[in-house]
């Protein structure tokens, strides 16, 4: 049958006139796309909700001078995969250049959005402030408890949704802002009111612990070694109190700090190369790695330290000079709530390299020597005490009896004075015992009982006496940095539990299997570019997960937990070069709300629901994260849906994933995102 032709084209079915009217009319539709050169006004599509939404580019009816901005007989090449934006992505055929359109009229500006500078390049000079909207969350502020019906006589009470505490809460510590507990204490003389009291059992923390108004997000590292928001720690007592001696200073919305101290006033800098000059033996980064600043101020002595390879951990109590941890970690240094008192600190023997004082406001003299005592237990054997204060170098009578009165103590102490240089005194402790035995019998203090345990920490109150160095030298002969940082050190053989001929291999094991994770998380959930400054494990073991990070170079620090209710590897973690601290996670932790960017929790939640309620260990991770921050909880398939209620109610965005061993394993892994959540 012939084709219809001329009029017989009109005579064709209805439907072969529709398809060809499509035919022609798709065949110009795309003809015209690939040929056209385009227009001024582009127009962009986006379907959110099942809504067109058509919005106009800023660039419409706007002319602008390319030549202007392309220097002359410049290149710059780009990398493959790269679109720079003046390139289109489908190269138009060689036509003769354009005439130049006339500049813009003065006055008009490129509108800026923080990283593309006004000359349109990239800037690195930019500050990320405001919360992403996706990251704040309205919060209807009350309680909501349901009731389920139970088999035993009373029902099941299930909070679906906790409320906001009231906003003066925002930088509560349980344990020590329990004001009821403190105006009980018989007596305040020797800093009793400092030390941890938390609250009775069921009057403990039960709602979030809100961020101040105005909260934004932290300066990233290394930028916030010297500026913080001054809206995340909104206090000016240590400006009024310490701005003239170049502690801190309020620019605008900002704390600004210059690096010094009170008696480093020309800059940490400075002062650490004092130290270094006066005793080179103490080797920064090499024999000395691990450091305790005590009165830390603003922590600006650890936070110089970290360029230097070694780790500081500053404490300083909850004090009249506002919040000197808090400024500490929003600048992202390693810092704890942590007081001398009339309780061990809760770190363990031998732990510290080096322990350092500037004008702490410590009487280390007081009580035949007790905290001075306590010092002697921390720091290992062959350690450094750096003191800086007004006795070492002012000549009033006074102060020179104060002088008289530490060398003797430290003189009793076996402490070898080494030198004093200006306004700083550096002494070393013995390396063995030889010097205890060999004193004058009934000088004090004595020796402690070989009975005392001097890595019992937890609620163990101060003892008048020395105590006892390892006769087989442990704790003392620890490798150099960074090769201690994988060697198996000798205090693992003090460890308490039933592993022996094989803890060197569990030691290695460890390293390795965390080392294997570690590196697949930064492979495959990109963790170089999250936030991932200031982390705590809340299981530390010997401290692989923190040694992994290192190894992975990812620019953090760790603070290393060690549960009371496991063995306690703190010595293992100290000597390897980390810092830790021993802890009950039944009770709340020592350091202000919002100071950790990452929490990481393996196989601990599920041991410890076996002692304590686990929505009050998760209120209290609550209340430590940052906003903006993340979990990671590792731990047993049948608590998963329990922590995910837990974790919705808290308000956060909780996802559930495999572990490497794959769907069928009996451990999960729950990540839970931390919004900043307003009423």
């Amino acid at each position: 049958m012939n084709a219809p032709i001329n009029g017989d084209f009109f005579r064709t079915p209805t439907i072969l006139k529709i398809a060809a009217f499509f035919f022609v009319t798709v065949t110009f539709f795309f003809l015209g796309k690939h040929w056209s050169d385009g227009s001024q006004q582009l127009v962009f599509f986006t379907n959110t909700r099942q809504e067109a939404v058509v919005s106009v580019s800023p660039n419409y009816n706007k002319s602008f001078n390319l030549t202007a901005l392309i220097g002359q007989n410049q290149t710059e090449s780009v990398p493959d995969k790269t679109l720079a934006p003046s390139v289109p992505l489908v190269q138009p055929r060689a036509s003769p250049a354009p005439t130049p359109p006339p500049p813009p009229p003065p006055g008009d500006s490129i509108r800026t959005f923080g990283i593309v500078n006004e000359n349109g390049t990239m800037s690195d000079n930019f500050e990320v402030g405001d919360f992403d909207p996706e990251m704040v969350d309205n919060w209807v502020n009350e309680t909501q408890v349901e009731t389920e019906e139970s088999s035993e006589s009373a029902p099941q009470f299930t909070i679906k949704k906790f409320g906001l505490c009231p906003r003066n809460m925002s930088e509560y510590i349980p344990c020590l802002d329990n004001v009821e507990a403190i105006r009980k204490l018989k007596s305040t003389e020797r800093g009793e009111r400092f030390e941890r009291r938390c609250p009775e059992e069921g009057r403990g923390l039960n709602c979030l612990v809100p961020a101040p108004k105005g909260y934004r997000t932290p300066i990233p590292w290394p930028k916030s070694r010297d500026e913080v928001w001054f809206s995340n720690v909104p206090h000016t007592r240590l400006v009024e109190d310490k701005g003239g001696q170049n502690w801190i200073s309020r620019d605008k919305d900002k704390f600004k700090f210059p690096g010094g101290g009170t008696q480093f006033i020309h800059g940490a800098d400075e002062y650490l190369d004092h130290i270094s000059k006066m005793i080179p033996e103490i080797a920064f980064g090499k024999n000395t790695r691990v450091v305790l600043d005590a009165g830390c101020g603003v922590a600006s002595f650890g936070a110089y330290l970290l360029s230097r390879k070694v780790l500081t951990l500053s404490i300083a109590p909850k004090d009249v000079h506002e919040n000197q941890i808090q400024f500490a970690l929003e600048r992202h240094v390693p810092a704890m709530v942590a007081a001398f008192a009339t309780r061990r600190l809760l770190y363990p023997s031998q732990a510290f390299d080096l322990i350092h004082c500037s004008r702490c406001r410590i009487n280390w003299t007081r009580d035949d020597g007790m905290w001075l005592l306590e010092v002697n237990r921390l720091l290992r054997g062959g350690g450094y005490f750096v003191w800086a204060a007004q006795p070492v170098y002012k000549h009033e009578e006074v102060l020179e009896e104060q002088w008289e009165e530490m060398l003797n103590l430290t003189t009793r102490l076996c402490w070898k004075f080494l030198k004093k240089d200006g306004y700083i005194a550096i002494w070393q402790k013995p390396s063995d015992n030889n010097c205890y035995l060999n004193r004058e019998a009934g000088t004090k203090p004595p020796l402690c009982d070989p009975s005392d345990d001097p890595d019992n920490i937890w609620y163990v109150n101060l003892k008048a006496c020395i105590s006892r160095l390892p006769e087989n030298g442990y704790g003392t002969n620890v490798t150099r940095w960074p090769e201690r940082l994988q060697t198996p050190p000798d205090r693992l053989q003090s460890i308490k539990f039933d592993a022996f001929i094989s803890r060197k291999e569990l030691f290695l094991a460890e390293t390795k299997y965390w080392n294997d994770i570690i590196a697949s998380y930064v492979r495959a959930l990109h963790w170089k570019k999250i936030r991932l400054r200031n982390v705590m494990d809340m299981k530390a073991g010997f401290g692989g997960f923190a040694a992994a990070l290192i190894d992975q170079n990812l620019d953090s620090w760790v603070m290393n937990v060690v549960p009371v209710s496991g063995p306690n590897t703190l010595p293992v973690i100290y000597d390897r070069g980390l810092i830790g601290v021993m802890h009950d996670w039944c009770e709340p932790f020592d350091t202000y709300p919002r100071t950790y960017d990452f929490l990481h929790a393996a196989n601990l939640l599920s041991v410890e629901k076996k002692r304590c309620n686990i929505s009050s260990i998760m209120l209290e991770m609550d209340r430590i994260l940052r906003p903006g921050g993340r979990v990671y909880i590792r731990d047993s398939l049948a608590i998963m849906d329990e922590l995910q209620e837990i974790g919705k109610a808290m308000g956060w965005h909780v996802t559930l994933r495999d572990t490497a061993e794959g769907p069928h394993a009996s451990y999960r892994i729950l990540v839970g995102d931390k919004h900043l959540l307003r009423a």
